[in-house]
C-alpha cells in the first residue's frame, strides 16, 4: 500500500468517525423530545460544574425555553445528512477516488478561514489542535490533486512525441 493510500484511509476514518459523532448527537436531540429541557438544561449545567448565574447556564437555560420538537427534528435530521455525506466521502477516500479527494479539498478549505479567525480571536490548543490537523489535510490533499495533475499532464505529452 503506497503513503498516499494510507493518508487516505487514515482521513477516511477520521471523516467517518465525525459523521458517526454528529449522528449520534442526531439521536441525542431526537431523545429530548416531549422531555423538560429546562430541566435538562440545569443539569447539564451541574454536571459541568457551571456558575448557576453565569453565561453559559443562562445560554443553556435560554436554549432550553426556546427548543422545540420541530427544532429537535431539524436539528435530528441535519445530523442525518451531515453524516450521510461524510460517509460518502468517507468511502470515497477508502476507495482513492478522485472526486472525494476533490470534496475533502474543498470542505476543508471552507473550514479554514473560520478556525483561523476563532484561534486569533480566542486561542485555545484545542482550536490549535484541529486548525493544524485540517492544514495537515489541506496540504497533503493539495499535494495528491497537484501530483495527479503533474501526471496526468506528462503522460499526455508523452503519447503525443514519437
Amino acid at each position: 500500500m503506497t503513503k498516499a493510500a494510507v493518508g487516505l484511509r487514515t482521513i477516511a476514518v477520521f471523516e467517518a468517525v465525525k459523521g458517526a459523532i454528529v449522528l449520534l448527537l442526531g439521536c441525542g436531540a431526537l431523545r429530548l423530545m416531549h422531555k423538560n429541557l429546562d430541566d435538562i438544561a440545569e443539569r447539564i449545567c451541574e454536571i459541568l460544574r457551571v456558575n448557576p448565574e453565569g453565561k453559559l447556564s443562562n445560554l443553556f437555560v435560554e436554549l432550553a425555553g426556546h427548543t422545540t420538537d420541530r427544532t429537535l427534528w431539524v436539528l435530528a435530521l441535519g445530523a442525518l445528512v451531515y453524516a450521510a455525506v461524510r460517509g460518502i466521502e468517507a468511502y470515497g477516500l477508502w476507495q482513492e477516488r478522485e472526486w472525494a479527494q476533490w470534496f475533502e479539498l474543498l470542505s476543508i478549505a471552507i473550514y479554514l478561514p473560520p478556525e483561523v479567525y476563532w484561534l486569533l480571536r480566542r486561542p485555545t490548543w484545542p482550536r490549535s489542535g484541529l486548525l493544524f490537523a485540517n492544514l495537515v489535510i489541506f496540504l497533503f490533499m493539495l499535494a495528491l490533486r497537484v501530483s495527479a495533475a503533474r501526471h496526468r499532464k506528462t503522460s499526455r505529452s508523452g503519447r503525443f512525441s514519437a
